[in-house]
């Protein structure tokens, strides 16, 4: 079920910052199962790095995050829904380049200022990123201006929808050749998964923790 009261800054401030939090099981309640969670030690060369921002912003009495929607013409992802972020630039921390891209990406132009923390950094095979998730709030809605090259649509959910079990389901696919159970988050018809999802897993989980939820 969803939580009665919806989560405030201070209650995401304090799951963000919770002591010994177990950051594998909080992914792989929504992670592909046997998708790999570190790069391989004897895989040639080094994985890139890239930022991604969970932006939160009050909409209609609760905190709401964003996502897009990629588009069919974007190198990798085609399609699926996403985090704002992309890779690091020469010169720059990964929180700036998550704050750059999202810029790129949505129009959403922000310093570091607007930061509250970060989840724990993640691998994905399928591209050889390491991604860092960062997490972000300000005072009102943004003006939303996607770039229509990248960005297909913007979809915007309440925080308190991501503790309600009854949008998380599992189906069995035929992904890259490989038969497997993948968990997902069905948010507004749109099917959530892969990286996307085991991020906000990380960040539901923490939620849920810091406010004293009981995890099924």
């Amino acid at each position: 079920m969803p939580i009665t009261t919806p989560p405030t800054l201070d209650d995401v401030r304090r799951a963000l910052a919770l002591p010994g939090f177990d950051h594998v099981a909080a992914w792989l309640r929504m992670a592909p199962r046997r998708r790999p969670l570190e790069r391989p030690d004897d895989q040639a060369g080094q994985a890139r790095l890239a930022g991604v921002l969970i932006l939160l912003y009050p909409r209609q009495g609760a905190l709401t995050f964003a996502l897009t929607r990629r588009t069919e013409i974007v190198a990798t992802h085609k399609g699926q829904i996403s985090l704002p972020g992309g890779a690091q630039e020469p010169g720059e921390t990964l929180a700036q380049a998550a704050l750059r891209e999202t810029c790129e990406e949505i129009g959403v132009c922000l310093d570091e200022s607007c930061l509250v923390g970060a989840l724990t950094h993640m691998y994905l095979s399928v591209s050889d990123f390491d991604i860092y998730p960062f997490v972000s709030i300000v005072p009102e809605r943004p003006d939303f201006r996607p770039d229509p090259a990248e960005v297909a649509g913007m979809l915007e959910f309440p925080l308190p929808l991501l503790v309600d079990d009854s949008i998380k389901e599992t189906e069995h696919w035929n992904l890259r050749g490989m038969e497997l159970d993948v968990p997902f988050y069905r948010l507004d018809g749109q099917v959530v998964w892969g990286a996307t999802a085991a991020i906000l897993s990380e960040f539901e989980v923490r939620l849920r923790t810091a406010l004293g939820e009981t995890l099924p």
